[in-house]
């Protein structure tokens, strides 16, 4: 046979040839396993740095969220390149502080939310992929993250200061009254631990006052224990807020005396809480000459109407400039006013040669209904007015309404907002377990 037939014929060197024809694809397809495990480490890394640029592109002290406090409705929020992509590439280090990567930061404000979308970009460099051509691996990915901002709140602190707030605060306190008005005083007005709540418009130093009378034998009655409770509330207003300036509160009565009944102010708007609280600290019952003077001892029409004019306007609470309003009333919920439109107890009081209307009734709910229709919320504090069985005045005016007077209070009330406390209750307590209620609610907007 000729020599050239048998070489073409020999088989013996074929693993030689085809394992060096095969070497450069099987090295490739190794090295593409090391090159992409390697590119999908550095991802995950990646995607943990980017998860923490956006969680603090919207952080509480962020300068986005700062700027979404004043950006009244929804739309971008610009924010500073440098903050957030510190942040990506703080999270970074070794080999990773030195790729290239590209880092996009976007902020949106909608309905309250911020939400913060960070993307990413960057390209490593091969290793074994190189001798198949391929110098370099691009990875990519987003990561996001919402804050939900907080509630920008007004309130407007409606204080029931009329007789009735006159009671004691406890039953210890009724039963300091009664002992001490058994006999009456004056020679009238006797066991008035309840119904009997004079003021006299002489001074402090009248004890014709069952008022003062009241100081006199340490006895504590509900219109100073609310006092107190507002006072308090302030300190739990500054440590609820998040942001400064968050809550707006401002405190009104329904007067300081029978004979000019009108919604008082006692503190315009305010983010000094401590000054609120020392000027709530000085409310004093409603002065009245007599127990039976029929003026306007407790008209809530008036006094609701005459909040509803304070509130100039309302939002949904998303921004400093879209604050929401709240009235937080706190009340025993029956009304005693000189009107003859009255819807339950209608009697009329002769005063000097007039017969005066005098209407009892339980809080008219149309006009709460009127300022909710506005988008204001009513929170109400129920101060409980107790049955007297034992006291005629009661049976005869206010007994045939009783069961009406929670019921009304609660319909005042927005939907979760309504709180009842009795005497054996504490009217503090109750006020700042109704206040962080509302400002931890959900808010709505929309």
């Amino acid at each position: 046979m000729h020599p050239m037939t048998r070489f073409w014929k020999d088989r013996r060197g074929n693993f030689g040839v085809m394992t060096a024809l095969l070497l450069v694809p099987l090295i490739g397809t190794a090295g593409m396993a090391l090159d992409f495990g390697r590119a999908l480490t550095i991802k995950q890394q990646l995607v943990g740095a980017a998860d923490a640029a956006a969680v603090g592109a919207v952080a509480e002290k962020s300068k986005a969220v700062a700027q979404a406090m004043q950006l009244q409705g929804d739309g971008s929020v610009a924010l500073d390149p440098a903050e957030a992509r510190g942040i990506f590439l703080g999270q970074m280090s070794g080999e990773l502080s030195t790729l290239p990567v590209s880092v996009d930061i976007e902020v949106a404000k909608n309905n309250g939310i911020l939400t913060s979308r960070v993307s990413f970009s960057a390209t490593l460099p091969t290793t074994f992929m190189a001798v198949l051509g391929k110098d370099d691996i691009t990875v990519s990915g987003q990561a996001t993250a919402q804050y939900q901002t907080p509630s920008f709140i007004d309130f407007y602190m409606l204080l029931d200061n009329t007789p009735s707030m006159g009671v004691g605060a406890t039953p210890s306190d009724v039963a300091k009254l009664r002992a001490a008005t058994i006999n009456g005083r004056n020679g009238k007005d006797k066991d008035c631990a309840f119904a009997c709540h004079i003021v006299s418009e002489s001074g402090v130093e009248d004890m014709g006052s069952y008022y003062n009378l009241a100081k006199s034998i340490g006895a504590t009655i509900r219109i100073d224990v609310v006092a107190d409770a507002v006072a308090a509330l302030m300190t739990t207003a500054k440590e609820t807020q998040t942001v400064t300036g968050q809550f707006r509160m401002s405190a009104y009565t329904f007067g300081q005396t029978a004979l000019d009944a009108k919604l008082f102010t006692v503190a315009n708007p305010t983010t000094d809480f401590d000054a609120l609280g020392k000027a709530t600290q000085k409310i004093q019952l409603m002065s009245i000459p007599s127990h039976d003077y029929p003026n306007n001892q407790t008209d809530y029409n008036a006094a609701l109407t005459g909040i509803d004019d304070k509130i100039k306007s309302t939002g949904n609470g998303t921004s400093s400039a879209d604050r929401q309003a709240i009235v937080f009333l706190v009340a025993d919920g029956v009304g005693d006013a000189q009107r003859a439109d009255c819807k339950e107890k209608l009697t009329y009081t002769k005063v000097g040669s007039q017969q005066l209307p005098r209407c009892m009734e339980p809080i008219d709910v149309q006009y709460c209904n009127d300022i909710k229709l506005r988008g204001v919320k009513i929170a109400v504090l129920y101060t409980t007015y107790l049955p007297l069985p034992e006291n005629s005045f009661y049976n005869t005016w206010i007994a045939p309404f009783q069961p009406k007077i929670p019921s009304n209070m609660q319909a005042c009330a927005t939907e979760g907002y309504y709180f009842e406390v009795s005497p054996t209750e504490g009217i503090a307590a109750a006020m700042d377990r109704l206040f962080r209620k509302i400002v931890s609610a959900p808010r709505i907007t929309s």
